[in-house]
C-alpha cells in the first residue's frame, strides 16, 4: 500500500512539473482556496469547529484542512491535486468546564479534482486516496475503577480507501453521487463498497451577499453485517461569501452507524448545534 501511494505521488509530481514548464501562465502551485469545495453534509470533509450533541453531555470537535497543492487551468477546465489532513473527535462534557476526549479518528491522504465551468454551471469530480485510523482515548477510561467506561474496550480500526465523487451544480444547488472502495480494512468483515448521494444548496445572500442560508443532505449506504443507511441533514447560516472563507452556524440531524471508528457497529441518532470556520 505504501509503495502504491508513493508511486502515485511520484507520477503526479512529475506530470505537474512538466505541465508547469510547458505553460507557466496556466499553472499555479499552492493556490488560494479549493478547486472542489467540500460537500457540506458529508462528514468526511475538512472542518474546523465544534458541535454540541443536544440532550447529551457530548460534543464533537473537528480540526483539519484540505489544501490544493497544484492547479492547472486550460480554457474553462480546472485540474487540481491536493492533500487532506484532519481529525474528528468525540468529547464528554463534565463540570468545571472539563471535556475528556473519548475517541479520536485520524484521516490523511491525497486528492485530485477536475471541473468544467460553463454558463454559471459547473460539473466535475473529486478523487481521494486516504487512510483512517481510530483510537479510544483516556477520557474513555475510568482511572478510579481501572475499567473502560460503558464496557467499550479499544479495538483495532483502520482503513485505506479510494473514493470518487462526481457532481453537478447550478444556481447555488449542487447534486452529487459518491462511491468508495475499501482497499484494506480492519476489521475485515466490513463491506468493501460504500455508496453515497446528496446535495447542498446555498441561497442568495443577504446584506451584500454576506449572510447566506444553506441546506444540505447526505445519504450513505454502508455494510456492517448487512447494508444500512446513514442520514445527515444540515441547515444553517454562513457568514461570508459562498465558496470562500467564513463562519457557519449549523443545525444538524444524524441517524445511522456511528461516524467514529471505535463505535463503527453502534447505531446512533441525535441532533447537534455547532459552529464551523471555513478555512
Amino acid at each position: 500500500m505504501r509503495f502504491f501511494f508513493l508511486l502515485i505521488l511520484a507520477f503526479i509530481f512529475s506530470t505537474f512539473t512538466k505541465s508547469q514548464i510547458d505553460s507557466l501562465n496556466r499553472s499555479d502551485w499552492f493556490p488560494p482556496g479549493l478547486n472542489i469545495q467540500p460537500f457540506t453534509a458529508n462528514f468526511l470533509e475538512p472542518k474546523a469547529g465544534f458541535s454540541y450533541i443536544l440532550g447529551k453531555s457530548e460534543l464533537r470537535l473537528d480540526i483539519g484542512t484540505s489544501a490544493d497543492i497544484f492547479i492547472h487551468k486550460w480554457g474553462n477546465r480546472f485540474f487540481s491535486f491536493g492533500a487532506d489532513l484532519f481529525t474528528y473527535t468525540r468529547l464528554r462534557g463534565e463540570n468545571d468546564f472539563r471535556f475528556p476526549v473519548e475517541t479520536i479518528d485520524y484521516l490523511f491522504g491525497i486528492n485530485a479534482g477536475c471541473k468544467t465551468v460553463k454558463d454559471k454551471k459547473e460539473f466535475g469530480f473529486r478523487f481521494r486516496l486516504s487512510h483512517i485510523s481510530a483510537h479510544l482515548v483516556d477520557g474513555s477510561f475510568d482511572s478510579r475503577n481501572k475499567v473502560w467506561r460503558e464496557n467499550k474496550e479499544p479495538k483495532t480500526y483502520s482503513r485505506e480507501f479510494v473514493e470518487l465523487f462526481p457532481y453537478y451544480s447550478f444556481d447555488g444547488l449542487r447534486i452529487y453521487l459518491g462511491v468508495t472502495y475499501l482497499v484494506h480494512s480492519n476489521p475485515a468483515f466490513v463491506g468493501k463498497w460504500i455508496y453515497q448521494s446528496g446535495f447542498d444548496y446555498y441561497a442568495k445572500g443577504l446584506i451584500n451577499n454576506f449572510i447566506i442560508p444553506f441546506v444540505a443532505y447526505d445519504f450513505r449506504l454502508t455494510k456492517v453485517n448487512k447494508y444500512s443507511g446513514n442520514n445527515i441533514f444540515e441547515t444553517g447560516i454562513k457568514f461570508g461569501e459562498h465558496n470562500s472563507k467564513g463562519v457557519r452556524v449549523i443545525f444538524s440531524y444524524y441517524s445511522g452507524k456511528s461516524i467514529h471508528g471505535e463505535y463503527f457497529d453502534i447505531n446512533e441518532e441525535y441532533t447537534t448545534l455547532g459552529l464551523n470556520v471555513d478555512l
